[in-house]
């Protein structure tokens, strides 16, 4: 294993106990979350199919990603830099189950879309037609970044402690924006304004009271969503600026340690709003907690007699 000193600068630690306590926490509310869906019949739904897909696939990415902050911390606290031997192959489970857990919200808001748009076609709504896109998603979301591990396209960053695509003008780094930010952003936004332009055109026709209202409802939850993609393109939008700064060579030396800092606080923002959009889970969470404090715990009296 080769080893070299390296500068280590004076903020390093602090970022990176920082960015690793953020991604933490997120697995933690990733993981509440995944019980209160499991052991709760009432979360037994299609529609909590999918939010347990998005907290399963935010689960894996938040443990790849809190690997690889680990690794990072531990080099700059040992002053040593040196390639993992699962670098590569853990920056591609960082790039897979990001794609997976941004297409996660894409059926999200296209199952909502399907109940508005064809809510006589049963088929679209089955559980196991729900299941089957989210295995394609998941296929979708590993096959995105595969090639990077046979083109060694995904090389270890030294001054930054990671292994990453290096940010330049490549095809590379041009094909995993739109696949993994690009394309759901422009998936999800699309079936927002599709959405939107049916409850413009039915609230002018003469039609049924719930079937607005309904429309209406749905049309709410996938504003929810592109509220958490909005998140998701702040995070993005800070890789845009460092690749954009790559073309004219004016690239910050720790680009990813600051795009991390962006990426970790942001992905924390996600799982919180989530939990707060989805009221099947506040529910559920209430009712444990009420059930937690509602439990009489029995006391033993003794009480001294004379004799």
């Amino acid at each position: 294993m080769n080893s070299s000193i390296v500068n280590i600068e004076s903020w390093f630690i602090p970022i990176d106990i920082i960015i690793t306590i953020f991604t933490t926490i997120a697995i933690g509310l990733t993981i509440l979350c995944l019980c209160l869906i499991l052991f709760d019949k009432t979360c037994h739904t299609i529609h909590m199919l999918l939010v347990a897909n998005s907290c399963l696939t935010a689960f894996l990415f938040g443990c790849a990603m809190l690997s690889s902050f680990i690794i990072m911390l531990i080099n700059d606290l040992e002053r040593i830099y040196y390639p993992d031997s699962y670098c590569i192959f853990q920056a591609y489970i960082s790039y897979a189950t990001c794609a997976a857990f941004n297409y996660s919200f894409v059926l999200q808001a296209l199952y909502r879309y399907i109940l508005i748009i064809y809510p006589r076609v049963l088929f679209w709504q089955k559980r196991r037609t729900q299941i089957l896109f989210v295995f394609s998603t998941w296929v979708l979301g590993f096959a995105c970044p595969i090639m990077f591990l046979f083109n060694n396209g995904i090389v270890y960053n030294y001054d930054n402690q990671v292994c990453q695509l290096p940010l330049r003008f490549s095809f590379s780094v041009i094909y995993i924006s739109f696949t993994v930010y690009g394309i759901p952003v422009i998936m999800i936004i699309f079936i927002y304004f599709k959405l939107l332009r049916y409850i413009q055109e039915t609230s002018k026709n003469v039609a049924s009271i719930n079937v607005l209202s309904r429309a209406r409802r749905e049309l709410k939850m996938i504003r929810k969503i592109v509220i958490l993609v909005s998140i998701l393109i702040g995070v993005g939008f800070v890789y845009a600026i460092f690749i954009i700064m790559s073309f004219f060579d004016r690239l910050p030396k720790y680009h990813f340690r600051i795009a991390y800092v962006f990426g970790s606080s942001s992905f924390l923002l996600v799982i919180i709003i989530l939990f707060h959009f989805t009221d099947p889970l506040k529910i559920s969470l209430r009712k444990l907690i009420n059930i937690q404090s509602n439990t009489i715990v029995p006391t033993v009296i003794f009480t001294n007699r004379k004799t």
